[in-house]
């Protein structure tokens, strides 16, 4: 696990491109590696980014905006292992909190997040496009003392 580079951009965007129906463009990637409050971590094996995630601290609260693992390297903990770095790096920046969106038809993520800790705040309307869908907004305190293993 390591911070993102500009040199990562490439195949972090084939990855994007894989995983998400609506993916990011190369641009927000750009801007995540030049923002003072955010941070993009990859996680590789073997040379190969297999995963990768993009979150910013602001007011005592962290929001994670996009975590994806390649198809082949999950159910290995590539996710868990990329979501306590964030957890952690968070909690340094004194943050309490972690927010985030997911599509209500991600299940399986759904229930990745709740496993971790998380818990539904609410939805919101039309947030995805392509194809348009509500967002299940999740939330998970930070000063739980929980050990993240």
């Amino acid at each position: 696990m390591r911070r993102m580079t500009e040199a990562d951009l490439p195949a972090i965007s084939i990855l994007e491109q894989r995983c998400f129906s609506d993916p990011w463009p190369l641009t927000a990637f750009r801007e995540v590696l030049e923002g003072d409050q955010w941070t993009g971590l990859v996680a590789e094996a073997e040379g190969v980014i297999v995963g990768y995630s993009c979150h910013f601290d602001a007011a005592g609260e962290a929001h994670l905006a996009n975590i994806a693992v390649h198809p082949e390297h999950r159910r290995k903990s590539v996710a868990k292992q990329i979501l306590k770095r964030i957890l952690d790096l968070s909690r340094n920046n004194g943050c309490y909190q972690i927010l985030l969106e997911v599509r209500p038809s991600n299940v399986s993520a759904i229930r990745f997040y709740e496993n971790e800790g998380f818990v539904v705040l609410y939805r919101r309307p039309n947030y995805y496009r392509s194809p348009v869908e509500e967002a299940v907004v999740m939330c998970r305190q930070l000063d739980d003392g929980t050990d993240d293993e």
